[in-house]
Parts: C-alpha cells; sequence; structure tokens
C-alpha cells in the first residue's frame, strides 16, 4: 500500500481536525488591527405607550398608538439629524402629569411618518428647535386663544377708556370663551340681573367672539338705553404682565405646557377673572349669575360653595364671584398657585380647587369668605328642582320657603349652567321668579320664557 500524505508532518491527528479553526480565528486577529467601529442607528424596540408607567402588548394597539423607542447605546440622536434619506426633528410629548420629553418626527423625503416616533431619552431641547407645527399640536385647538390680535394690543387703552366713568363697586368682569352665538338669552339674562342692582355699573365682558360686530349686536340693547357695557378682546401678555403667571404663559405658547385634557378656554377664563381684578380691581361674575342686590357693601370677598355639618367651617370655595381690590396680595397668591400647580387633566383644580387650597393655608391678607348662600344657595346637585313649576302643595310650599330665603340672605344666585344648560325655565319656578324680579327688559324675558 502506499504511504498517506501529511500535510503538515509532526502534527497529532487532533491538531489536524483542528487546523482550520485556528486558521479562522488568526484571520479575524489579522482583520482586527484595521477594524473601524461604525456608528449606526441603536436597536430600537417596539412598545406602546398606553397610560403613564404602563406598557402594553402590541396586540392590544392599532397601528396609530404605536411608538418607537431608541434603546441609547453610546451615540445618541443629535436634536436635528439626517441619516441617510430620514431626517429627525425634535418634538415634544406629554405625559399626564405635564411632564415633558422629547420624541423625533421622522421624515422620509419630507413626509412624516405619523406612526413613528423616535425617543432618545435626552434632555428637553431647546424650543428654538421645536417647529411650531408641533408646539401647535401640542396645543392642540387651543391655540387660537393664545392669539394676540390687532383688538388685543389696544386692550389697556380700550379698558382704561371705558373704566374711566366708573367706580370700584360698580365695576364689573365677564369672560366669554365660546362662540357669539351661544352667548343666549341665559347670558343676557344674567346681565340684566347685574344693571338691575347696578343700574350705574360698568360691565365689561372680555371675549375675543363677543368683540365683533355679531357680538356687539347682542348687546345693542343695553347700549341703546345708555347702560355702559362693552366687548374687548384679551391681551394675556398685558394681563399676565409681572405676575407669576408670565414665565408659564410664555411656556404654554411654546408648547412647553400640557394643556390637558380640559378645555384650555376653560383653563384661561380661571386664570384671566384672576388676573383683569388684580390689574384693574372691581367684581367677577360667571355668566350663568343672576345678582339679586347691590354688591355695594361688599369688599374683598370670595363665597363658600360647601360647608362642613358638623363644625360649620367652609369646606370649598368657588370662584363664580369675586371682589377684590386691584393688586390684593390673595389674588397674587391664586396667580401663583395657577402657574405653580396647573393641571389641564382636572376638572375644576385650576378653578374652585385652586382657591380653596390657598384660602385653606392664608391668613392675615384682609378678606372675608361668605357663607354659601351669600351667592351660592343651592348646589349643583339639586339646582334641577328649582327649575320645574309647581309639582304639587307640598312642593309649592318648598318653592316659597326657598325663595323667601334666598331673597333674605344672597347676594346673587350660581344657576350651575355645567349641569341645568339643557333645563327649561317652567313658569311658576323659583328660576323663573327670580329672572322676572332682577330683569330690564323684562317683556322680552316673558316672551322667551
Amino acid at each position: 500500500m502506499g504511504k498517506r500524505l501529511h500535510l503538515c508532518p509532526g502534527f497529532s491527528e487532533n491538531t489536524k481536525r483542528s487546523l482550520p479553526l485556528l486558521l479562522f480565528v488568526l484571520l479575524c486577529n489579522v482583520f482586527g488591527m484595521y477594524y473601524l467601529r461604525v456608528p449606526f442607528l441603536a436597536k430600537i424596540e417596539r412598545f406602546a405607550y398606553a397610560q403613564e408607567g404602563e406598557r402594553r402588548p402590541m396586540s392590544s394597539l392599532s397601528s396609530s398608538s404605536v411608538l418607537y423607542a431608541v434603546q441609547e447605546e453610546e451615540v445618541p440622536l443629535s436634536r436635528r439629524e439626517t441619516r441617510g434619506n430620514l431626517q429627525f426633528l425634535p418634538v415634544e410629548r406629554f405625559n399626564s402629569s405635564g411632564q415633558s420629553d422629547t420624541v423625533f418626527e421622522v421624515r422620509s423625503e419630507g413626509k412624516i411618518d405619523e406612526n413613528v416616533r423616535l425617543h432618545p431619552r435626552q434632555e428637553y431641547p431647546d424650543p428654538s428647535n421645536v417647529s411650531s407645527v408641533s408646539r401647535i399640536k401640542a396645543l392642540g385647538k387651543a391655540a387660537s386663544f393664545l392669539e394676540e390680535k390687532q383688538k388685543s394690543k389696544a386692550f389697556s387703552m380700550r379698558v382704561k377708556e371705558f373704566f374711566n366713568r366708573s367706580s370700584f363697586n360698580n365695576r364689573f368682569f365677564l369672560t366669554w370663551i365660546s362662540s357669539e352665538e351661544l352667548f343666549g338669552e341665559r347670558e343676557l339674562r344674567a346681565v340684566e340681573s347685574i344693571f338691575k342692582s347696578h343700574p350705574d355699573a360698568c360691565v365689561l365682558i372680555v371675549s375675543n367672539s363677543m368683540d365683533t360686530i355679531r357680538g356687539k349686536t347682542q348687546l345693542a340693547p343695553f347700549l341703546s338705553h345708555g347702560f355702559c357695557i362693552a366687548a374687548i378682546s384679551p391681551s394675556y401678555r398685558y394681563l399676565l404682565k409681572d405676575t407669576p403667571a408670565e414665565k408659564w404663559f410664555s411656556r404654554l405658547k411654546g408648547g412647553r405646557i400640557n394643556p390637558g385634557e380640559v378645555s384650555l378656554g376653560q383653563s384661561l377664563s380661571n386664570l384671566l377673572r384672576l388676573a383683569l381684578l388684580y390689574k384693574f380691581g372691581g367684581i367677577y361674575v360667571d355668566t350663568d349669575v343672576i345678582v339679586l342686590k347691590s354688591f355695594s357693601s361688599l369688599r374683598n370677598v370670595i363665597g363658600a360653595q360647601t360647608v362642613d355639618a358638623h363644625t360649620g367651617n367652609w369646606s370649598r370655595l368657588n370662584n363664580a364671584v369675586m371682589i377684590f381690590d386691584k393688586k390684593h396680595p390673595l389674588l397674587y397668591k391664586f396667580i401663583e398657585e395657577f402657574a405653580l400647580t396647573f393641571n389641564g387633566n382636572k376638572w375644576g383644580y385650576n378653578g374652585p380647587y385652586l382657591v380653596s387650597r390657598v384660602v385653606s393655608r392664608e391668613d392675615g391678607l384682609n378678606f372675608s369668605v361668605l357663607q354659601p348662600a351669600a351667592f351660592y344657595p343651592v348646589t349643583w346637585s339639586t339646582i334641577q328642582s328649582l327649575f320645574h313649576g309647581p309639582r304639587s302643595e307640598a312642593h309649592t310650599r318648598w318653592a316659597a320657603g326657598k325663595l323667601s330665603q334666598i331673597r333674605r340672605e344672597s347676594f346673587a344666585f350660581h344657576l350651575w349652567n355645567r349641569q341645568s344648560r339643557t333645563l327649561k325655565v317652567e313658569e311658576g319656578s323659583v328660576i323663573s321668579t327670580l329672572m322676572l324680579e332682577n330683569c330690564v327688559f323684562c317683556h322680552s324675558l316673558q316672551s322667551a320664557l
């Protein structure tokens, strides 16, 4: 037999079998000397944001609710970057606590992929790097409240001219955030009631929608009868200047405040009434408040909505009626609280709950808290019964007693429009009687009821 050919004499059979592996390792070491590390996009982990701090499986969410998060390795995304055909632009995102972080819009050939967001886990971006489009997205439809129109820029001059003929206790403010079409019979009845008890009052409705030709047409009957009334578009910049809410408002306009689920208009109405009283002093009333008697004896007061049955102390205040001097320190505290604790996800948090929080810890600021009978003789949960006409002898006696109590103890009556707007004012009801007793154009009111 011929001899076997040994490719590597001197090596054992086991070593020969391992030779291919040794050659591979050697080859890798040689190439490793010239290895250059090339940065690639970090691994993308796909998950969906549900409620804050919660992850839900992909199967439970539609594609429109999907976010993509980058697990950062050593090369995070820069604030504005192009990689290949993709552009990554910084956008702000908010959690339910109002805290913000940054996500990146992914653009391909100039188009935004609405289902994709990259989360770089970096610090909040410089606002100059956030597009105006993304800010408007953060604010949603509420952005229109923040626009400073030409009329708004003249706000200070117009208000000062308007109030030249009024004194402190005859200066009334109302705010209106809805369209002029919704300023209806009930709101007009509220205005009438002010003039019934205060014929020399000057009533200023601070509103963009009412500061229009159509809005002013609504107020024409008052003007034709010589009453002092006007609608003026607000300037938030002027009203909030040199207040604790000035920087807050700037951040809101920059898209750095989460407006939340509650209407931003509603939240700004709570702030607007505080700023108006702080800048000018006077009386603020909601448009669903029927004034029953003169406020001339009241100064620096706010009303309790409810009291503790055991202690007799107030348990909650309300901001539907407030009477304060210009630059009153309690108003400053209210505005400060608004800016520090704003939460757009809880109804009433920036309004009645806010004034309740502040007053509960403040003392010695020269103000009074009035009993619920002053402005809130019935609660929102029982308001419905006062819209009903006589149902029985017992109901008639109860209504007569309630009416007598309100006439005796109350300066105003809150209609709680949020709960009662759809209710019809029935003939002979407590509400009907109060409106007829405090009207100016009573003939038109009778036909409207």
